[in-house]
């Protein structure tokens, strides 16, 4: 049952429709300090994913070859098309007369978040994780970020973020059902390492989020495509021979 990944659409839809029903009434400081809490926690998960870890070597050389391989295929600039494609028939159905933001601006913030709910490292690792193990934790813990973060950006682009739950739940609930597949050939190991790369990525995406350092986030997906691979050849071959 993918509860996790319910729940994180839902905490999307109805956080865009709070945010922007009700988000003219918070101040400009609430809503930059109150990222800076969302950020914080993020952080504060991805840490936690990587106690988990139980093969350094494999997860971070995962970590360093998967993003490269993202950036050399321009993953992040891709995922931002896609997005862009997205966001014209939200747009059209659904447009904000009351936002403070000019065209550009709007159509900017939306690809964002598109891209933020859609594709993100934690949403992805969160439903693999949950589909392969069944654990709901950190698509739970994410929707409780997501619910805000909807609301915030709701405040200035009114209830079409409600709109991206519908595209947001297609993707991670394919993501689900193909890690049902994935499982039966895994390891306790290589499930923790899995575990770890996705908490580097978490924690890079509170790093984002507080506005400290723009970290490449899309482009480190393929990290997690990668890492279980390696954690099993470090397992099985490279630990045999040192």
């Amino acid at each position: 049952m993918p509860t996790g990944v319910m729940i994180n659409t839902l905490s999307v839809f109805f956080g865009g429709i709070a945010g922007a029903f009700a988000g003219h009434k918070l101040s400009p400081k609430f809503k930059t300090e109150i990222n800076l809490i969302f950020g914080v926690c993020s952080m504060g998960m991805g840490i936690s994913s990587i106690n988990l870890m139980k093969n350094m070597p494999p997860v971070i050389f995962a970590i360093i070859i998967g993003t490269a391989i993202g950036l050399m295929i321009h993953l992040g600039e891709y995922l931002n098309k896609a997005a862009a494609l997205m966001q014209k028939p939200i747009a059209k159905l659904f447009k904000n007369k009351q936002s403070d933001l000019d065209e550009n601006e709007f159509m900017s913030s939306l690809i964002t978040i598109i891209v933020l709910f859609c594709a993100s490292g934690t949403g992805i690792y969160g439903s693999l994780d949950a589909g392969m193990t069944g654990d709901q934790t950190i698509l739970i813990s994410k929707s409780i970020l997501d619910f805000f973060t909807a609301a915030i950006f709701a405040c200035n682009l009114g209830y079409v973020v409600s709109v991206i739950a519908i595209p947001q739940f297609l993707i991670f609930f394919m993501l689900y059902l193909c890690a049902g597949y994935i499982f039966p050939l895994t390891t306790p190991d290589m499930i923790a390492d899995f575990k770890a790369c996705g908490g580097f990525l978490i924690l890079a995406t509170g790093f984002r989020m507080i506005k400290v350092k723009e970290f490449p986030i899309a482009d480190m997906i393929p990290a997690m495509v990668i890492v279980m691979p390696l954690s099993w050849i470090w397992t099985n071959v490279i630990a045999q021979l040192l």
